[in-house]
């Protein structure tokens, strides 16, 4: 039997879209995860280079055991293509804020499968399920400046660059260079952003 990861997500439901399975991470899937996630072309947007097998596999399986981590595999026809991780949070406030009210939003996918529209798919559900399931109220999501697959993932799922950081972002080959951070809130999206 094959033992998913991240039991405590979505229990009670499926998240599929028109072409897409998003579900738990299971110990299988870590090595196909493993085959893009170390590629060149992908650690070189990621603040995390390459991991080793071991590493990864403990990685998801404390997020398995955390239950304000909702992230998934994106699956399509069975093949695992990505990741989107997602982690409940506490926003920041003055005593006496709700808590648990802001989600911050990551995502890695192979190339292989690029300029199909998969990422901003599975992103676009992953942020529907955070404001219309988990009822966060704000979700964030950062990258480099440079990133430009990246970039256009968020804008086309309607969040708001609220920061750019001028050579605030560390990048092994080059040297300091601009970071960006989105935004949406459940109120924007629910009122025009969502695609």
């Amino acid at each position: 039997m094959v033992r998913p990861l991240t039991s405590h997500l979505m229990e009670s439901t499926k998240l599929c879209t028109e072409r897409l399975e998003l579900r738990p991470v299971r110990d299988d899937d870590i090595d196909r995860i493993l085959e893009y996630r170390n590629l060149p072309e992908v650690t070189r947007w990621l603040l995390r280079t390459d991991v080793d097998p071991t590493s990864l596999r403990a990685a998801w399986r404390r997020a398995a055991e955390d239950p304000d981590d909702h992230s998934v595999a994106v699956a399509l026809a069975s093949v695992v293509i990505g990741t989107v991780s997602l982690a409940v949070v506490d926003g920041m406030g003055q005593p006496g804020m709700p808590s648990r009210t802001e989600a911050q939003l990551g995502y890695i996918f192979d190339p292989a499968y690029g300029g199909h529209g998969y990422a901003t798919e599975a992103v676009s559900a992953m942020v529907a399920y955070s404001f219309d399931r988990l009822g966060v109220r704000r979700i964030t999501a950062g990258c480099f400046a440079d990133n430009l697959a990246s970039v256009r993932i968020l804008e086309k799922i309607g969040m708001r660059r609220e920061q750019h950081g001028v050579g605030d972002s560390w990048h092994a080959d080059l040297g300091w260079v601009d970071g960006y951070t989105y935004a949406l809130t459940a109120e924007r999206w629910r009122h025009g952003a969502a695609p």
